[in-house]
């Protein structure tokens, strides 16, 4: 029986868009400069963001479900999860802008600088919960920078539609990492325990569904910052 590794679970996140990289309805391979600058920049950033609070002990990483490689301390498979997450959601994104005219939804600035604020709040009163303080300060990272130097990122329909079916797949994939506990976490870094009503949805502690948001957000901002500068770049 072929046991469930984390190497086979990124396998299977990247499957289907890598699959339909070259032939599909679009060419999502034209993409792939905006991309790379995305998964370089962000992509960095949540490693490094990985590498401390693995050394620090607020999450830690099964060996018998790896390989045995790896980098800074960090599992070869969960490197290469920072590589084939925005690869396959990137995807989704394309597939949203292909078949799905985007709309306007209604904005206001201070609506979600309220929000940046309220996460901050949060962080500060759980601030002895190290994962909890830095998947909050991400979110009002991300509110914050999006809400006064990319807006239209949160004008857009298609991204909230992104971030909703990209929350799909992170649901089943990251209960198979929780509940077969490739991934374990320090009790004294999240709210608590087992259960939707001790600090986790199941198995997947709460915080994970804030750290994924920002960085999924993240993503797709740089992702459509060099986009743009491509697509004018070629134009001119």
């Amino acid at each position: 029986m072929i046991q469930l590794n984390y190497i086979i679970l990124d396998i299977l996140i990247i499957l289907f868009p890598l699959l339909f990289t070259f032939k599909w309805k679009f060419k999502y391979y034209k993409f792939f400069k905006p991309l790379a600058a995305s998964i370089f920049i962000v992509g960095l950033s949540y490693i490094l963001w990985d590498i401390l609070v693995t050394a620090r002990g607020d999450w830690w990483f099964e060996e018998k479900f790896l390989i045995g490689i790896e980098i800074f301390g960090l599992p070869i498979e969960e490197i290469l999860f920072f590589i084939i997450v925005p690869f396959a959601c990137i995807f989704i994104y394309e597939n949203l802008v292909y078949f799905i005219k985007d709309k306007k939804v209604p904005f206001n600035k201070w609506f979600y600088l309220t929000f940046a604020a309220i996460f901050i709040i949060v962080g500060i009163i759980f601030r002895n919960q190290d994962y909890t303080i830095l998947s909050m300060f991400s979110c009002a990272l991300f509110f914050i920078l999006a809400s006064t130097i990319y807006p239209e990122l949160l004008k857009s329909r298609n991204y909230w539609f992104y971030i909703i079916l990209s929350f799909i797949p992170f649901i089943i994939f990251n209960y198979f990492l929780t509940s077969l506990i490739v991934v374990g976490y320090n009790p004294d870094a999240i709210w608590g325990g087992f259960g939707a009503w001790n600090g986790r949805f199941v198995t997947i502690p709460f915080e994970d569904f804030f750290y994924n948001y920002s960085m999924l957000s993240f993503y797709l901002m740089v992702y459509l910052y060099f986009k743009e500068k491509w697509i004018q770049t070629k134009n001119q």
